[in-house]
């Protein structure tokens, strides 16, 4: 197959879509934009399905037309879609003039071939409404699992399609009271006259399809087809000709949006619809699955018109909500625009939907997995290899690749997670194709770890330049990696590697020794404690759900990264370093007592910890205005150095709230800072940037100061 069509389902335009619904068009995204990056002829289908029951009742809620109902939330999923970088090239509406077009050509087809029934049918008609209510209009008990909310054309809990008057205890929808049978004319598909011809074509394709899928086309088949309505008595939807009064059901003109999104979009568009050579790949949740494997199909099956049917599909399970359903009139959960207004960057949202994409059972979103994973996968193992390497890059070769080749035993480890990589996504198993994407920068960090090149930079400086040339290309490896699944971040990489190369088989090029780097900044920053159970409350709704307990502490330093700008002797004491050092905003002057233990020449350019609210103090005649921390065991003194944090990014331990006061050196030297586990902490808590943890290599126990 030379072109791909990818399409997600379309979602409804009755409300903001949360989290759960963008798995599904996250998901569609990802794959596109890797089969791109392969080099591969894509074409990405998205839009709002914008008819149907759901529309017109939520409208009528709202004291408003259909219209502009879904004009008012096509521009905020638009806006929404554009947040979370979902970058699909045919975007559009199924209330266009392009799909109404479509969908009678489709449905004048389906007629010319003998596949149209018209049957009086039993409705239910609302006596205080007057009128008859199409399936959204009803809910009631399901006949099939005794679900006491099912509606009237699905039930949500066991998933079976019904027809309203099935419904045990019917209520309308709109007024509530219970509706009474009349008999009605309706439009049908003939389904079983179909039958052969969907059966033969279900079983030549339907290894591509996820297990789901042919687990519940199969059970459909076994049952036994029945003809489909595909009208509605409804107001707002696209006329049936010859048929007044009726409008399509909105899972007739819905999936035909496909279609007509890339015809309004495409001048070419039969190229890829009307064509042997298209594969279509669909991406979807598992309540849309009968549609597109049974109905879909029969659509442009019986029209005769050659279209192209689907090939493969990834349906996913259902995305819940710490152990609930999103529901946005109770304020459950994370929509859309909460992702957009929270502050968290939409690379961090994309990550953690992927990687915890629902591909084989239902999935929980979950604050606390959240932050872990924000924390643990993204800040401590991409963010930390990608921002250490390049700080090292400009502080020791002046922003230049060093002269070095790759590392035949580090590529050993990464070459077969690249091509795991490829193979996993191929298959459409993102999940896992991300878990291998964070294996392999796991495997960079490990090895920067190993070479020690701070070491290496001064005993065998030509060991330090293999290692770190070798990461740099890692860096840019990864970067292409996780293009299809944190646009935004592999962009960052790339900027800060000052290199533009993005394609699959780039991976190969080589970012020679003397390529200039831009400048190292940090791509994630921690979710702290405080910030999470600001969120979980804030989304917790009238659940109730408790977040994270988490008591407020206060910690008395405020510090901040700060870089060594220079370094001069004391004039009057021989073991004391006059240092110049900018802590983002300004540049302070610190006399520390450091000359015993480094150099000038070891100092310069170091990222170090400042403590900035000291009471300023005059030492042998120079003026400290703070002081830089270091840990002291009695024997050694060694400074804390933070390589991967900006200057004037703060340090404080984890949980504890900055009470930024002046403080006198008397008050400093009694708070509990001590070395524990190679790491500096306060009241046994580790002290950390956004970027990284304050190590110092000393026992346990010595004394920060």
């Amino acid at each position: 197959m030379n072109k791909i069509i990818v399409t997600s389902a379309l979602p409804y335009v009755n409300n903001i879509p949360h989290l759960g619904t963008l798995v599904c068009i996250i998901g569609a995204d990802c794959y596109a934009r890797y089969l791109k990056i392969c080099g591969k002829n894509v074409l990405s289908v998205l839009g709002t399905d914008e008819h149907g029951t759901t529309a017109e009742t939520t409208a009528i809620a709202m004291g408003i037309s259909p219209r502009e109902l879904v004009d008012r939330y096509f521009r905020e999923h638009t806006r929404i879609y554009e947040w979370f970088g979902c970058n699909f090239d045919c975007y559009g509406r199924t209330s266009s003039d392009a799909n109404h077009k479509t969908s009678i050509e489709i449905f004048e087809g389906l007629k010319a071939n003998g596949y149209i029934l018209e049957q009086e049918q039993e409705q239910l008609y609302c006596t205080v409404c007057s009128r008859f209510l199409a399936d959204r209009f009803v809910e009631g008990i399901c006949p099939h699992c005794g679900y006491m909310d099912a509606r009237g054309d699905q039930c949500d809990s066991c998933g079976k399609l019904i027809n309203p008057t099935e419904l045990c205890s019917p209520r309308c929808k709109i007024c509530h009271n219970k509706p009474e049978k009349r008999s009605t004319k309706h439009i049908f598909i003939d389904l079983p006259k179909m039958a052969p011809v969907l059966s033969n074509w279900i079983d030549s394709c339907k290894a591509g399809w996820s297990q789901n899928a042919r687990n519940m086309t199969e059970a459909w088949l076994k049952e036994g087809l029945r003809p489909r309505a595909i009208s509605r008595d409804l107001n707002w939807g696209i006329s049936i000709p010859g048929y007044p009064g009726k409008v399509f059901y909105s899972w007739f003109d819905a999936p035909i949006g496909y279609i007509s999104i890339t015809r309004e979009n495409r001048k070419d568009w039969q190229d890829w619809w009307k064509s042997d050579d298209t594969e279509l790949v669909q991406f979807m949740g598992k309540d849309n699955i009968p549609f597109h494997t049974i109905l879909f199909p029969a659509f442009l099956i019986g029209s005769g018109m050659g279209y192209t049917l689907v090939k493969r599909l990834s349906v996913n399970e259902y995305l819940n909500y710490e152990g609930g359903k999103f529901s946005k009139s109770r304020n459950i959960g994370v929509f859309g625009d909460d992702a957009i207004e929270s502050g968290i960057p939409a690379d961090a949202f994309r990550y953690y939907l992927m990687v915890n994409r629902p591909e084989r059972s239902d999935t929980e979103f979950i604050w606390t997995d959240f932050q872990e994973k924000i924390n643990n996968e993204l800040v401590a193992n991409l963010g930390n290899l990608v921002n250490r390497t390049l700080v090292f890059v400009s502080r020791f070769y002046e922003n230049k690749v060093p002269n070095g080749k790759l590392d035949d035993e580090l590529m050993k480890l990464v070459y077969p997670r690249i091509e795991a990589v490829r193979m996993l996504m191929d298959q459409i198993e993102i999940k896992e194709a991300l878990r291998s994407i964070m294996a392999i920068s796991k495997i960079g960090n490990q090895y920067f770890q190993s070479r020690q090149p701070w070491k290496a930079i001064k005993a065998e400086p030509a060991d330090a330049a293999k290692a770190i040339f070798s990461l740099v290309d890692l860096i840019k490896r990864l970067s292409i990696l996780i293009m299809p699944f944190m646009p935004k971040t592999s962009a960052d990489i790339m900027r800060q590697l000052n290199w533009d190369k993005n394609r699959w088989d780039d991976m190969e090029s080589v970012i020679d020794a003397g390529h200039k780097i831009g400048q190292p900044v940090p791509l994630f920053a921690k979710l702290d404690d405080y910030r999470l159970a600001e969120l979980q409350r804030r989304y917790s709704g009238r659940r109730g759900i408790e977040p994270k307990e988490v008591k407020i502490n206060e910690f008395p330093l405020d510090l901040r990264v700060g870089v060594i700008l220079s370094v001069d002797s004391h004039p009057k004491a021989e073991k004391l370093y006059v240092l110049q050092v900018n802590i983002g905003e300004k540049e302070i002057q610190l006399v520390a007592g450091l000359k015993p233990y480094y150099s000038a020449t070891e100092l310069i350019g170091r990222h170090i910890i400042v403590v900035t609210n000291l009471k300023p103090a005059v030492i042998r005649g120079m003026v400290s205005q703070g002081m830089m921390l270091a840990g002291d065991d009695g024997k050694d003194v060694k400074a804390l150095f933070m390589p991967n944090s900006s200057p004037g990014m703060q340090v404080k331990p984890i949980g504890f709230q900055v009470k930024s006061i002046e403080i006198d050196i008397h008050t400093l030297l009694k708070l509990e800072l001590a070395v524990k586990g190679k790491r500096a902490t306060y009241d046994g808590k580790i002290l950390c940037s956004d970027s990284e943890e304050a190590l110092v290599d000393l026992k346990d126990g010595a004394r920060i100061r």
